[in-house]
């Protein structure tokens, strides 16, 4: 394509000459993918149209980015997801160089720091660091990191059929889990002995337990593991015997799936509130807290139904570490190990903050201040995990950058498989947070954040996603993950492959809603009716409450419904302004907000503040009283599912508004309980939704756009309900075909064990690449973290 543009530049110097003269008339040094759209538009709008205006049209389509400085525009194009070439064009020379990203990055500093502050900087890469034989090549594939890796490593493994097959079982003579040995005692079988056993076999009954014939197993030298009944112990060796005679890769991922590898796991989430109840739309706690503890939920029920299976009598247990809050205010956080309701082998285990002297920080604090904490934090966690456990867990899950930063601190002490979630990059959440992230640091501590993300996601085995927005985007939209493969902390240090989205250690894996909770509206047996008097009083109730604000004057209108934590990102305050400006909206709907605080000196957070103030702005500018309903409180599941369902009733709509969104687990719930759902085209809901089919597709920075789509739809609802119920039950199924907890475990267990006994059998030599991390933690992060004043809440 660059060499096209060249000759296409050079032919028609005219052309581009007057496009640069546009661009720098603007007289901005940063473009971005919408800036340059529509200057290309509005270019081509007085040019006219021609061939070499299509190209260049078609060129600008793929620039997500353009630096200009007079007499250079520095171009970032990228072709498609994960691929980025970088360029430069001479306003009045017009000729097309290539540069590298480290050039690229450094005319971008040069345009935000002073004179005097342009001294070389760090570079930091990562390149030379990773497994690249293991990588994809196709972007189609990103996301699908498990399923290649395991092709190509089971070649290289199989290369030598001989030493492949010994390999596998001299793994299996060594395996434990527990202490307890696993499928073979000591000594690897043999091919002859698994055709006798088998043989054998075959004689009984399948449903005889193996119990019944440990024993003689025993003496023929096999241990528990092969399975639970004689039909699943044969049906296990039949795999193995398959395997060794006919080696694949798909034989060699159906035999691992049934070896027993997990039994214990820790699972890190550290900000917030985390409990149970009386948390949710608290400051920094939202949909991480509900993930984790369904999570939690689907991975100990997986884990106890497969040891089940597999004959082996162990106990599963997850540990979900998070912080001690002694100033708990009215909730459990100030609890140190506390029971998950639903299961009995889960615990949130609570260690606290200590400051050097060993006294603990009681109050809660804000997640952009907790890093001085973790270091020490990291230390209590693994001491008090490795004597809940008795010995250190089969697998780490962090969440967020504070919890994958401690579990790859975990990960590395203790040998263990690390998995990294992300649910949000701050990174991607604001605009240039990294080129002026000085500007930020006071309050948001970025630079520090950043450097926590890139230690965490080059120590990670796996790194589990929601969707493929989250690591690569779209055509014209970078991914989250993608965001960190070429940037600059400008001063501090430049990045250059931070990240690289086709490694194979980035899986999807979707979460879904808790079905006992969310549930269609459409299932009226299982309602909770019992919650409708309630659930009446929190929409319609006239008798006034300091945590409402607003009084629904017609209730036989819809209801458009949306629920979020009360911050920038999630955007509640622009859903309530677009229905304020949309007189035709409002004639046909209600619309009720369920978000933070509605009295300011409630919240403890100051973004939440600031948006609880614009929100009573909008209210009162628009007069939106007796249309609006804003609700500060705090719902539990079987409320907020039967909300959904009310919502339902009347054939109302959620939408999720929110300027970006990593996954949207509003947005499952709700399309799980039957209700059509608009949801911001930036993120995972882009994913999520089939738009027109499964729900609606939002652009939240165009207000008057989306009040027009949310008011075309219920009004063809009223003239025809059948349009409204099509979307709903295109909700339903594509939740039911892609978003459960039962198909999110079993994919998580069967990640863990490949990637396991890959880590196992290669015995790569990671040291290398410890070290350089290590390096840029005590280096980079580590002043950073210090540099965050303890005291800050």
């Amino acid at each position: 394509m660059s060499d096209d543009l060249l000759r296409c530049i050079n032919q028609n110097a005219h052309c581009v000459s007057g496009l640069l003269r546009h661009l720098f008339n603007l007289q901005r040094p940063f473009l971005l993918y919408t800036d340059l759209q529509k200057a290309i538009s509005d270019f081509a709008a007085d040019y006219g149209s021609d061939a070499d205006l299509v190209m260049l049209q078609e060129f600008f389509s793929r620039l997500q980015e353009a630096v200009l400085a007079e007499p250079w525009i520095y171009l970032a194009w990228r072709p498609s997801p994960g691929r980025w070439t970088y360029l430069r064009l001479h306003r009045e020379q017009l000729n097309l160089e290539t540069l590298t990203a480290g050039d690229y990055l450094a005319f971008k500093e040069r345009q935000v720091l002073p004179a005097n502050d342009q001294e070389p900087v760090l570079t930091v890469d990562f390149e030379d660091f990773r497994a690249v034989s293991y990588r994809l090549h196709d972007e189609a594939t990103i996301g699908q990191g498990l399923m290649y890796m395991n092709r190509r490593l089971a070649g290289q493994l199989f290369g030598n059929i001989k030493a492949g097959r010994q390999s596998i079982l001299d793994f299996l003579a060594v395996h434990k889990l527990n202490g307890q040995s696993l499928m073979v005692h000591d000594q690897p079988p043999d091919f002859e002995a698994l055709r006798r056993t088998v043989q054998y076999l075959a004689t009984l009954p399948k449903t005889q337990a193996w119990t019944e014939i440990a024993a003689e197993m025993t003496h023929r030298g096999f241990a528990p593991g092969w399975g639970d009944t004689v039909g699943r112990v044969r049906e296990t060796m039949r795999l193995l015997m398959d395997l060794l005679d006919a080696p694949s890769a798909e034989g060699l991922q159906a035999f691992i799936d049934r070896i027993p590898m997990i039994s214990k796991i820790l699972i890190v989430s550290i900000h917030g509130w985390f409990a149970q109840d009386k948390v949710l739309g608290r400051p920094d706690t939202g949909g991480q807290v509900v993930y984790i503890l369904d999570q939690a939920r689907a991975l100990e029920q997986e884990m106890r139904q497969r040891l089940a299976r597999q004959g082996v009598d162990i106990v599963p247990r997850i540990l979900i570490a998070t912080r001690l809050i002694p100033n708990a205010d009215g909730t459990t956080c100030d609890q140190r190990l506390e029971t998950v309701h639903g299961v009995d082998n889960v615990q949130i285990l609570r260690v606290p903050f200590r400051y050097p002297n060993g006294e603990i920080l009681p109050q809660w604090i804000s997640r952009f201040n907790v890093w001085p904490w973790l270091e020490r934090y990291a230390d209590d966690l693994e001491r008090e995990t490795l004597a809940e456990f008795g010995r250190r867990p089969d697998l780490i899950i962090g969440n967020y950058s504070d919890g994958n930063l401690v579990a790859s601190m975990l990960s590395e002490r203790l040998n263990v498989t690390q998995c990294n979630i992300a649910h949000a990059l701050e990174k991607s959440k604001y605009l240039y947070s990294d080129l002026y992230w000085r500007d930020h640091d006071a309050s948001h501590h970025f630079a520090c954040q950043f450097t926590a993300d890139l230690i965490a996601m080059n120590s990670a085995d796996i790194i589990v996603t929601s969707t493929y927005q989250e690591i690569a985007g779209n055509d014209h939209e970078v991914g989250q993950y993608e965001g960190h493969q070429n940037y600059s902390l400008p001063g501090l240090y430049r990045v250059e492959n931070g990240i690289d989205v086709f490694d194979t250690k980035f899986n999807i894996v979707s979460p879904g809603a808790d079905a006992h909770y969310y549930f269609p509206y459409s299932a009226s047996a299982a309602r909770l009716r019992f919650l409708h008097d309630d659930i009446d009083a929190l929409l319609f109730g006239e008798e006034p409450a300091a945590d409402r604000r607003g009084v629904l004057q017609d209730r036989d209108k819809p209801i458009i419904f949306s629920m979020a934590r009360m911050d920038h990102i999630k955007n509640l305050s622009g859903l309530a302004e677009l229905f304020g400006a949309s007189e035709r909206l409002r004639k046909l709907a209600n619309l009720v907000i369920i978000g933070g605080h509605v009295d300011p000196q409630d919240s403890q957070d100051e973004e939440e503040r600031a948006q609880i103030h614009r929100m009573h702005g909008i209210m009162d500018a628009h007069q939106l009283d007796g249309q609006m309903r804003w609700i500060g409180t705090l719902l539990d599941k079987n409320v907020a599912g039967e909300l959904y369902r009310v919502i339902g009733d009347t054939h109302g709509c959620f939408v999720q508004p929110a300027l970006f969104e990593a996954f949207g687990l509003t947005v499952i719930e709700a399309m799980s309980s039957g209700l059509p759902v608009f949801a911001t085209r930036f993120g995972g809901p882009l994913e999520i939704i089939e738009d027109g089919v499964s729900g609606f597709h939002i652009d939240p920075n165009n207000q008057q756009e989306t009040a027009e789509k949310l008011a075309d739809f219920l009004a063809a609802a009223a003239a025809d309900i059948r349009g409204w119920e099509a979307i709903s039950d295109g909700a339903l199924a594509r939740v039911s075909a892609h978003y459960t907890w039962g198909n999110y475990a079993t994919q998580m267990m069967t990640l863990a064990r490949i990637f396991g006994f890959w880590r196992f059998m290669l015995k790569t030599d990671h040291h290398a690449a410890r070290r350089y991390l290590q390096m840029f933690q005590h280096l980079q992060w580590r002043p950073l973290a210090h540099a965050v004043p303890l005291g800050e809440s």
